[in-house]
């Protein structure tokens, strides 16, 4: 007799995969949430000074220019080490690097609770800046790192979004601390949260160099100059002009340092970026792109936050909080981006989300000084909609473009774009306000006293000062000095949204589409370029 066939066996029946598949995934996830904490701490950490500042002055006579350096310290050390950071990530393990961040970033928390006169503050700034040098590079390329390539696009967007959203969590952190505590306590959370942070980082897997090389340490300190005189320059740039002799000269040092890099890594065996990249129409459009977002981003803190507080009367916390719905389609359209790129390719999203970004700076000309939140809200949910859009995918856009080996100074390009960016953003929309408010308050104040007048057009937040001090004219100090910073705000959207719509539509230009291909004119014009280069160099 034939044996009776065996039964069907059916997929409830088949041994699962999923508890399987659930094992592997968990040392991954886990990867992602303290990554996700490691780059929250450190772009947290960039804002949650700012409100402080008065307290803080108050307590230590700190002057003018030691509160502008108690913020600045920080992302000066923190742009200049990104790209070596990364790089030694790479080559002695990235784990090791952000512990070794973590360590360094605590200590310089503890400083100022012991030690509170201003200069210590600007050195425990810097000190806290060098640690954050190792940790934002390392939390992207270990997360990289730990996600096969396939699989990458959505971790990367969830972090992105958190790394966009970390701004407002410094803000409503520094508010609700401030509201309860004094400024000290902000650094006792900065101490808290990085000592937590390292036994967590220690459980996670390392990874470096498959085959480690010699860190180029000369392109380092190249690199490592060049960003710093460059972000010095910008950060001066609002106080002293932009044709003061300092900031041309750091500016100038600047670009002559980051021509001598390009010519340095061009003759590496081993550089420790291959500029060559910038030439990959994916890996420079990604680099362009989060440069302008966060130019806009931080010119629009820069702007809103004035607002806000000098014009609606809002406190630090409040302020926080009706910044807060920036975080939402920053975080959904972040994680998104896995689902709508591969529909839409780079090139449309970059077009549209910085076009989103220029609408959101055009709206916010219609603000008046009486105007109700919800005027305000609804140009912030527009602007954040376009940096959502593209921030992930950008992200994406350089860390694909570089072997897996090379993720930390990938991590490094990426993160050191949006320092520049950031700084670059501060500088433009503090130069163009002041200018600006100073113009259009000046010829207002003829019958207040001189030293009321220089004050006065010095900044809003001076003139809403002396105000209390003038009796009579009081009211009508607060309602010229308000009406001329609504001018200069105006006038200051205006620009920022034209520079990015011209941002918009070159990058958009150079930017490959969903076939992963440039335009064809621009894929001519690079052939043409190409030959006549060759040309040269056979003629020469």
């Amino acid at each position: 007799m034939p044996e009776a066939p065996a039964p069907p066996v059916h997929p409830t029946d088949a041994p699962s995969t999923e508890p399987a598949r659930r094992g592997r995934n968990w040392p991954r996830k886990w990867t992602l949430t303290v990554a996700c904490l490691g780059v929250s701490l450190v772009i947290a950490s960039m804002v949650a000074l700012n409100t402080a500042l008065p307290d803080i002055a108050m307590e230590t006579s700190a002057s003018q220019t030691q509160l502008t350096w108690i913020v600045d310290a920080y992302t000066l050390a923190l742009a200049c080490l990104l790209l070596p950071a990364g790089a030694i990530g790479d080559r002695y393990g990235r784990r090791g690097a952000l512990v070794f961040g973590l360590v360094v970033f605590a200590a310089a928390s503890a400083i100022p609770l012991v030690w509170t006169q201003p200069v210590i503050l600007v050195v425990a700034r810097a000190a806290a800046g060098v640690g954050a040098a190792f940790i934002m590079p390392a939390t992207l390329s270990l997360l990289t790192s730990a996600y096969p390539a396939e699989q990458r696009a959505k971790p990367v967007g969830i972090w992105a979004g958190v790394a966009g959203s970390g701004a407002i969590i410094g803000m409503l952190g520094t508010g609700a601390l401030l509201h309860f505590w004094s400024w000290p306590s902000i650094f006792w959370a900065f101490l808290v949260a990085s000592v937590g942070l390292i036994p967590l980082s220690l459980t996670i897997a390392t990874s470096k160099e498959s085959e480690p090389t010699p860190i180029d340490w000369l392109g380092a300190a190249v690199i490592g100059s060049a960003v710093a005189a460059l972000v010095f320059g910008m950060l001066e740039a609002p106080a002293r002009g932009w044709t003061h002799p300092l900031v041309l000269a750091c500016l100038t040092a600047g670009a002559v340092l980051s021509l001598l890099f390009v010519i340095v890594e061009l003759r590496r065996r081993h550089p420790l970026l291959d500029v060559r990249l910038f030439g990959d129409p994916t890996f420079a459009t990604g680099a362009a792109a989060i440069t302008v977002f966060f130019l806009a981003m931080f010119g629009f803190f820069f702007l809103s936050m004035q607002y806000i507080q000098l014009v609606m009367g809002y406190d630090a916390i409040r302020t926080a909080l009706a910044l807060s719905p920036l975080t939402g389609p920053m975080l959904v359209l972040s994680v998104l981006s896995f689902w709508y790129v591969p529909r839409l390719g780079l090139r449309l999203v970059v077009l549209v989300g910085l076009l989103l970004v220029a609408a959101g700076f055009l709206a916010m000309r219609t603000l008046e000084i009486g105007s109700p939140y919800w005027h305000l809200a609804w140009p912030l949910l527009i602007l954040s909609s376009g940096i959502g859009l593209c921030t992930a995918p950008t992200t994406s856009a350089i860390m694909t473009s570089v072997p897996d080996d090379k993720q930390g100074v990938a991590s490094a390009v990426n993160d050191t774009t949006r320092e520049i960016g950031a700084a670059l953003g501060i500088a433009l929309t503090g130069s163009m306000l002041a200018a600006r408010y100073t113009s259009a308050l000046a010829p207002q104040l003829t019958a207040f006293p001189e030293p009321v007048r220089a004050a006065a057009t010095r900044s809003l937040g001076e003139a809403l000062g002396l105000a209390p001090r003038l009796g009579p004219q009081a009211a009508h100090l607060v309602e010229i000095s308000k009406g001329a910073f609504l001018t200069a705000m105006e006038s200051s959207v205006l620009v920022l949204g034209i520079v990015v719509a011209g941002c918009a539509v070159l990058i958009s230009l150079w930017a490959p589409g969903r076939d992963g291909q440039q335009l064809a004119v621009v894929r001519r014009a690079r052939d043409r370029a190409g030959r006549l280069a060759a040309f040269l160099v056979r003629e020469g």
